[in-house]
């Protein structure tokens, strides 16, 4: 049986088919040429509908296609996890946090899905980038009435950093400090322990101070100052997010990938991963690993699409580790290939393989251009038949975790970064505009600056959409009602920030990101964060006895509420000079 399924899983569509078909998974063939957008909601969800397609094709033998109508999607389909979650935080007179506790309770729908992992990132996250030395975090994974809820960009970690970061607004707010003194005060440094035993390489401060220099906050703050000082409806706000993301699926049997490499005798390369392209760019990374390790031509290679019978038992395209578990399994199988090349070489050149290397799609010796092309040398492999194929393995190394102890070390690698989110609110409508996000990304050595770039300003814009518009309503009876672009703002072009600065934070340190350029699918959402808090800021400028739950998304509805609640007085609406005045 062949599948079309658009999903990020297709290992997990082929077991789900399995299960409600009787066939064995070797009957079964899921073909993913490429996805729409993932973001996570089809990691796991695309598997009931390809299972009652794949039930009645089989029943009926006749083919059977479906696709979900808008309403029926948004009504059914999971959302990313609603938390609500309490937290004390203690610090100690030099403002460094010492304690904290957080209890989250996760809103999970009405069966588990991916919620009992969500969960746990939550958890690994609880921190964000700061060192806190007693941390006391307890989730709870809560069945209720509404469709299952799944996976969304970030996994439930951006739902445990706004907790700590509406934490340090709360003691900000009453030590009449900003928020980013106590920030600055508490960020890793490497060597600092993780709750959950993992030692940080940490590149906390330097994307800090990186941010603070380049972008020169102390100025930006005078002109924000200055700005709130004379106008009297418009007020700006301003906030910090540095961000601290794990590499890697938290369970840690899934971080392995394999990857089926040929070389034809005429040249060209075709490569097969685990991978499903959504449009983070995953297939031009592959391509551009085979192209590197065979220094070939990227035009000589083609990404095919991701087949369960090409590569067998695929981990999701998911937690930001795709590229770096099938880029790994492509260059193990790319440099097989090639060490067979250099042997043929060697043997027909007469020379030491270790002399040989391959440059430009030439063969060279001891650093000389020889006259052995790219095809001659495959032309030659082959009639020594010598094998131009290779099936390779990658498994995360050195990765562990003992649920038992909730010690180890799950993440490969973290991604940190620092962005300054600049906002400015009308105080008599309660609508808002990001004026700037100004961004210093850990992004390691960048294989792809564009695509990296792409996705970086992608998951901004997510990220505020999430914190500022994107608000999922259902009524008591657990019918959505926001269940239309009507009723459902999504970010547009007219809500991206009218400036997006990327600076990245470049990096030679080793690490397991393939090529030593790290993740950017998930990390820059968090940036979003900021915009809240930014946001709550401009409301206390124009209100500072404004009461503001910490509760997201900042819809201009709660912004309105907030900038009145309770009013404020008269005499804080006047212009500056009448304050001044006995009139």
């Amino acid at each position: 049986m062949k599948l079309y399924s658009s999903t990020q899983g297709p290992t997990a569509v082929q077991r789900a088919v399995s299960k409600s078909s009787g066939l064995p998974m070797h009957q079964i063939d899921v073909d993913v040429t490429r996805l729409g957008g993932g973001f996570g909601g089809k990691e796991d969800q695309a598997n009931m509908w390809a299972s009652l397609c794949a039930l009645a094709a089989h029943i009926l033998k006749k083919p059977v296609k479906y696709a979900l109508h808008r309403l029926e999607d948004m009504a059914m389909t999971g959302k990313r996890h609603p938390y609500s979650s309490d937290f004390k935080l203690g610090l100690d007179k030099d403002l460094k946090m010492v304690a904290y506790e957080a209890t989250f309770y996760q809103n999970a729908g009405a069966a588990a899905d991916l919620s009992p992992a969500v969960l746990e990132r939550t958890l690994f996250h609880c921190t964000n980038s700061y060192f806190i030395p007693n941390v006391t975090a307890t989730a709870y994974s809560c069945r209720t009435h509404l469709p299952p809820n799944t996976a969304f960009r970030g996994f439930g970690g951006p739902q445990g950093m706004f907790v700590i970061e509406a934490a340090i607004a709360k003691a900000a707010e009453e030590l009449g400090i900003d928020a980013s003194v106590i920030q600055a005060k508490n960020l890793q440094q490497t060597g600092d322990e993780f709750p959950y035993g993992q030692k940080a390489q940490s590149e906390a401060h330097a994307c800090w101070n990186k941010a603070e220099e380049l972008y020169e906050l102390g100025e930006i703050r005078n002109k924000i100052a200055s700005s709130n000082t004379v106008n009297l409806l418009n007020k700006k706000g301003i906030a910090l997010m540095p961000i601290c993301f794990g590499i890697s699926f938290t369970n840690t049997r899934m971080n392995q990938a394999r990857a089926l490499v040929h070389v034809y005798t005429d040249g060209s390369v075709g490569v097969s991963t685990g991978a499903v392209e959504m449009g983070q760019g995953v297939n031009t990374k592959m391509l551009q690993v085979a192209a590197h390790v065979f220094s070939i031509d990227p035009k000589r290679v083609k990404i095919q699409s991701t087949s369960t019978y090409r590569i067998a038992n695929t981990s999701p395209s998911a937690a930001s580790a795709t590229a770096d578990l099938n880029g790994k399994a492509v260059e193990i199988a790319c440099l097989a290939i090639r060490d067979r090349l250099k042997a043929v070489a060697a043997d027909e050149l007469a020379v030491d393989r270790h002399a040989i290397s391959l440059k430009d799609e030439w063969v060279y010796v001891n650093g000389q251009q020889t006259d052995w092309d790219w095809n001659r040398l495959l032309i030659a492999a082959y009639a020594q038949r010598v094998s131009l194929s290779e099936h390779a393995h990658y498994a995360t190394p050195d990765i562990h975790y003992d649920k038992t102890l909730e010690k180890g070390h799950p993440f490969a690698y973290h991604v940190y970064g620092t962005a300054i989110v600049e906002v400015t609110v009308d105080c008599l409508r309660g609508t808002y505009e990001i004026d700037a996000v100004k961004v210093v990304h850990d992004f390691g050595t960048s294989m792809n600056p564009l695509i990296d770039r792409g996705q970086i300003e992608g998951g901004i814009v997510q990220g505020i959409g999430w914190m500022t518009m994107e608000e999922v309503v259902f009524d008591k009876a657990g019918r959505l009602r926001s269940n239309a672009l009507s009723t459902y703002k999504v970010p547009d072009i007219y809500a991206v920030p009218k400036e997006i600065a990327i600076e990245p934070l470049k990096t030679e340190a080793e690490n397991l990101a393939i090529f030593r350029s790290k993740a950017v699918g998930e990390p820059p959402l968090l940036y979003g964060i900021a915009a809240y808090f930014a946001l709550r800021n401009a409301i206390l400028a124009f209100n500072p006895s404004a009461n503001i739950p910490f509760d997201a998304p900042m819809t201009p509805e709660k912004v309105l509420m907030a900038l009145y609640n309770p009013l404020p007085a008269p005499c804080s609406l006047l212009p500056a000079p009448c304050q001044d005045s006995n009139s």
